[in-house]
């Protein structure tokens, strides 16, 4: 279940960014766990620049981590 999905990123620690991904082709980018609240129906999430947004779980098609934008060393 996508609540649970999203519920379990949340909880990650350390926590990781994530994206959610609407059936539209719509992606709301969470940096702050406490961005986002768990509903029965719908997940709300609280956008930069003082947006937000309420996405229905049958409108979620992913749940995708996100890079931390480090850059990832090489080996020698």
């Amino acid at each position: 279940m996508i609540g649970h999905e999203i519920r379990d990123a949340l909880k990650r620690e350390p926590f990781e960014p994530f994206r959610v991904v609407t059936s539209s082709g719509e992606s709301y980018i969470v940096r702050d766990p406490q961005a986002v609240a768990i509903m029965k129906t719908r997940v709300f999430v609280a956008l930069p620049n003082d947006g937000w947004t309420f996405v229905p779980y049958l409108h979620v098609s992913a749940v995708e981590s996100v890079p931390n934008g480090k850059p990832r060393r090489r080996r020698k």
